[in-house]
């Protein structure tokens, strides 16, 4: 195999809504948190007006993917009812979809009467932190729809994930973690599945340098892979520094993932991801 094929992503496909979409370089997707309790404050929208700000200019900075959550998964997060979530999540998936027609919506959401909720309501794809684990049937609510699955990889739930960050091989782990999971999810009938490793859940810092380092070893699963680094823990804690100045730790974070194959950038700021796969781009082009 070619090194370029070695170190750098391969072209992929999602069904989405019965088109079938091809994405020939990686793909960008937006933060938007309609919670107030979210890590990062600026990635918190509370009002109409915020949503639409915030979408539009993520989506102008070349965001393929908008992902929308109403649950904060940062470590010790309040719980919050199942009614308050969809609250916060379908009203923002109905004004989005009005507005901006043409735009790709993923729900960050482990619930299954949110998926199918917010799936009805125009939704395209479903982001579950706990890759089928907290909600039984998740998977068979999100193959009636015929929807791409993104399947992360945590231990416990965001209430007590911290207290679970212990592994004899971490990356054994996650490889039969996902191994396992796959196959309940094709079984369940969900065609195009996405896997995310789940930076900083259930990980200590010393964990997640481990998985980045190891990250090209995930594509023995043969499914598209998703990052979530940005403005993380494992950036600022080891940067002495905040999230609010973590976007540089960020972006060499995301090049190297772009590197060693990743297919999507999860991201709080569009802009800078954009541009890392710009270059990446030219870079594997180049003749």
């Amino acid at each position: 195999m070619a090194t370029k094929d070695t170190f750098f992503w391969e072209n992929f496909q999602l069904n989405i809504r019965g088109k079938l979409v091809t994405f020939d370089q990686p793909v960008v997707m937006g933060i938007i948190n309609t919670t107030p309790d979210s890590f990062y404050s600026k990635s918190r929208v509370q009002s109409e007006d915020e949503l639409l700000e915030n979408a539009n200019k993520m989506l102008e900075q070349g965001a393929e993917i908008l992902d929308i959550g109403g649950y904060s998964s940062r470590p010790g997060a309040d719980d919050i009812s199942e009614s308050e979530e969809k609250d916060r999540v379908i009203h923002a998936v109905e004004i989005l979809c009005k507005q901006f027609p043409n735009a790709y919506l993923s729900i960050d959401t482990f619930r299954a009467s949110v998926a199918d909720t917010a799936l009805q309501a125009g939704a395209h794809i479903i982001n579950d932190i706990s890759g089928g684990h907290a909600d039984t049937v998740m998977f068979e609510t999100v193959a009636e729809y015929n929807a791409p699955y993104i399947m992360m990889h945590m231990k416990g739930t965001p209430q007590n994930m911290v207290s679970k960050a212990s592994y004899e091989n971490l990356i054994q782990e996650l490889q039969l973690y996902f191994s396992e999971g796959i196959q309940k999810a094709r079984a369940a009938g969900i065609k195009d599945i996405i896997i995310d490793p789940g930076f900083g859940f259930s990980k200590k810092i010393s964990h997640n340098f481990k998985l980045m380092q190891q990250l090209e070893m995930l594509h023995i699963h043969d499914c598209p892979l998703l990052i979530g680094i940005s403005r993380k823990s494992l950036i600022y804690k080891t940067l002495d520094t905040s999230p609010e100045n973590s976007l540089n730790g960020t972006t060499v974070l995301n090049t190297i993932a772009l590197i060693k194959g990743a297919q999507i950038l999860r991201v709080h700021d569009v802009k800078e991801a954009k541009e890392a796969v710009e270059l990446i781009t030219t870079i594997r082009c180049a003749e």
